[in-house]
């Protein structure tokens, strides 16, 4: 059944960056492993899916130990006291929001004299919903704070729309976003193969149709247990 799950959803991302003129390729799959279990997590790494993610850090390392050859990103926010751990089990962290997390990355990352350890900036469009994330008109600051770093690199940037709105006003959040990181890779200060990682379960067709090159889909993948 996993199998299955993860064609659809390939399919799915196909047919989205068709319709707006790009290739399926282009478009990276986290499947974030939240609900998985670890025979849906081996029968994942069976069906060829190589990308994984999850937002604590305690689920990514038992998860880790099964999948240990797997790509993992963390893709919620680090407390302070787990840190060292989530840059220990991750291999890229999608949530960097805030200048009091990248100085305690940078100082653990300075102990340990690891190469630059890849980040996504987190961007939060709608700061009134009192979500994570640096706003728009504090990306410029964070993403110079990160560029300044020896110890961190900005491999792209990431958001997470808001729910249960119109798709007139997702693609509105979408597109913004979009719009700065083409801005960013014009002036250099992004690379061009950076990633933007937008969507999800419900909304990762939109986000495709927007820019999107990273998408993070979790329980269309892997559903509860009891579902199968």
């Amino acid at each position: 059944m996993t199998a299955e799950r993860l064609a659809e959803i390939r399919h799915r991302i196909d047919q989205a960056a068709v319709k707006v003129g790009r290739l399926g390729a282009d478009v990276q799959l986290v499947a974030v492993a939240k609900t998985a279990t670890p025979q849906t997590l081996r029968e994942a790494w069976q069906a060829g899916q190589r990308l994984f993610g999850h937002n604590r850090v305690q689920s990514l390392e038992e998860h880790r130990a099964i999948l240990p050859d797997a790509q993992w990103h963390l893709l919620g926010p680090l407390q302070g006291k787990k840190v060292r751990r989530g840059l220990a089990a991750a291999d890229l962290f999608q949530a960097l929001g805030e200048s009091r997390t990248l100085e305690r990355m940078e100082r653990i990352l300075a102990e340990q004299g690891a190469t630059p350890y890849p980040v996504l900036l987190q961007v939060n469009l709608h700061p009134e919903d009192g979500r994570y994330g640096c706003t728009l008109d504090d990306l410029d600051r964070l993403l110079d704070e990160v560029c300044a770093s020896k110890q961190l690199r900005c491999a792209g940037l990431m958001t997470l729309a808001l729910a249960n709105v119109a798709e007139s006003e997702l693609r509105s959040i979408f597109a913004k976003l979009h719009r700065r990181f083409q801005d960013l890779q014009s002036e250099g200060r992004l690379a061009p193969n950076a990633f933007l990682s937008m969507g999800m379960s419900a909304d990762f067709e939109t986000a495709i149709e927007e820019g999107a090159n990273l998408v993070r889909v979790g329980r269309a993948i892997f559903p509860s247990p009891t579902a199968d």
